[in-house]
């Protein structure tokens, strides 16, 4: 059974406080009817530290809580939750999160692989308790390659400084982050011994990228990648932050050189001016003239600069010889000659398949060109909106619910079949999209609470999003147009720990102090 833990002692919530805290209790109801769909429809081969049994009382207690009329959307962010919780396993060097649901060969100890691990820490990062991932990350800096008989952390690309950074700005902890700096430091250092070239730009395998079979490389051609150089420019760029925090300005100025220089570089070497794309640069020399969905990774970490001529990249996404399809974002533009011919099923080809991974790249990716540039081409918030409900009605098998590796982009069906590793695929992000992304939940450093929706003008009459632990303060969105959904006054209201703090009568990007 699963120790409660007294939250309103633990963050020290006042006595006039307990009333919303208790409200937000009583919104549990949704959340049960969900847990019970989703246990009555599995047949639990395995147990991890969670077990069904106990999802909705874990879930309960630690999850943010999410209700909107799109009821594609809401499903499938109660889905995520239900299926994350799958992965936390509790080893003999603390908890961790699986990718694959069932062992599999190229895994390490407790059946961890690093590939995913940022996205694990982004999606993780909303869990009241963020025990589970100070855990999670330090296996992977101290313990994940202790006693295998192959390194395991660097088995894969890792934007790890970055994902630790982003869960520190939700739960803020110093003293953790003092306290494995320096693992990050060596950590960046040793991926410069590994992968860096002479020119300063990083290369990869394709299958070191999680990415085996691309129309651009193959499992030994060391190309430069947009994935490894954006990661690194992402890892230089939390390091500055982390130690410009910590009162370390000489390694702040370091890591902020280092970043400068990617961003220079991935600009100058990556960019295809013939086909207004980030692309691979090959070992031999010249760029690999087909666009991929890794040319989209330089926004997940705002690494173009903001003008028109990057922005147009982004045309892509809605073209049907480009990425779009009828069953979501393609991982290789559809008209690559080369498209799906790899082979699928048999392995894993980024070669057109639709990929969790992938698309949830490419929409953090559009969500940071939308609130973070101004220049943003074709893009606006509907088509945002457009393609996460399509990743979200992805999320099918049978008719059921289904999270696995990937997909044949015109019907669905998941190419793995009925492998059942394929089943609960813990390689990619959903409910940060909602959080993070079309709610808008931007954390940073100060007591500021920043809310940038990316909800289409006049699409929703209402949602709500509470339980949110940020800052170790309870967070409560409500968006009510006419006032009468949740009877506590029309348009956008924040609550902090049960008092409201912003009203407005629109639904808008808001920036309003934390009392």
């Amino acid at each position: 059974m699963i120790k409660k833990r007294n939250l309103i002692a633990a963050i020290g919530l006042s006595i006039a406080t307990v009333t919303g805290f208790a409200q937000q209790k009583a919104n549990t109801g949704q959340l049960k009817k969900y847990v019970e769909y989703f246990n009555s429809i599995d047949t639990e081969a395995v147990k991890n530290y969670i077990s069904n049994a106990q999802a909705f009382e874990f879930l309960a207690d630690q999850a943010p809580l999410f209700e909107c009329p799109d009821s594609v959307l809401e499903q499938n962010y109660y889905y995520r939750l239900w299926s994350f919780r799958k992965h936390l396993v509790k080893s003999p060097e603390g908890f961790i999160f699986t990718e694959f649901i069932e062992p599999v060969k190229h895994a390490g100890k407790y059946n961890s692989i690093s590939c995913a691990s940022g996205h694990h820490i982004y999606e993780g990062r909303w869990f009241k308790d963020n025990s589970y991932l100070k855990d999670y990350i330090k296996f992977w800096l101290y313990k994940a390659d202790v006693g295998q008989s192959k390194q395991r952390f660097h088995q894969f690309s890792s934007w790890i400084d970055d994902a630790v950074y982003q869960n520190f700005l939700v739960k803020p902890d110093q003293a953790f982050l003092k306290e494995i700096l320096p693992a990050l430091d060596a950590d960046y250092t040793k991926w410069e011994t590994e992968r860096q070239r002479k020119d300063g730009l990083f290369w990869q395998n394709d299958v070191k990228d999680g990415m085996e079979e691309s129309v651009s490389g193959s499992r030994r051609d060391q190309n430069q990648r947009p994935t490894i150089n954006s990661y690194m420019y992402g890892n230089a760029m939390a390091l500055h932050k982390i130690a410009a925090l910590l009162g370390d300005q000489a390694l702040a100025d370091q890591y902020q050189a280092k970043a400068m220089t990617l961003k220079k570089l991935v600009q100058d070497s990556l960019w295809n001016a013939k086909s207004m794309f980030f692309e691979t640069r090959k070992a031999k020399g010249g760029l690999a003239n087909v666009r991929e969905a890794i040319g989209f990774t330089p926004w997940d970490f705002n690494l173009p600069n903001d003008n028109a001529t990057y922005a147009k990249a982004w045309d892509q996404l809605l073209d049907t010889a480009g990425f779009k399809a009828p069953w979501g974002l393609t991982t290789a533009e559809r008209r690559e000659p080369t498209f799906r011919t790899r082979g699928s099923g048999h392995s894993c080809e980024w070669d057109g398949a639709l990929w969790p991974f992938a698309s949830s790249q490419t929409l953090k990716g559009l969500s940071n060109l939308l609130t973070n540039y101004k220049k943003h081409g074709k893009m606006n918030a509907d088509v945002f909106y457009q393609e996460l409900h399509q990743y979200a009605a992805s999320h099918v098998k049978n008719g059921r619910p289904y999270i696995g590796e990937y997909q044949d982009e015109k019907t669905g069906e998941w190419l793995k079949g009925d492998n059942p590793r394929s089943s609960f695929y813990n390689h990619s992000t959903f409910c940060d999209l909602i959080i993070n992304d079309l709610i808008g939940i931007k954390p940073r450093q100060d007591n500021v609470l920043e809310v940038y929706p990316l909800i289409p003008k006049n699409k929703w009459d209402w949602f709500k999003l509470d339980n949110v632990t940020y800052h170790d303060q309870l967070v409560t969105l409500i968006w009510d147009k006419t006032g009468k959904k949740y009877n506590s006054g029309k348009g956008f209201s924040v609550y902090v720990n049960g008092k409201q703090i912003h009203q407005s009568k629109t639904l808008k990007h808001i920036e309003v102090l934390m009392k």
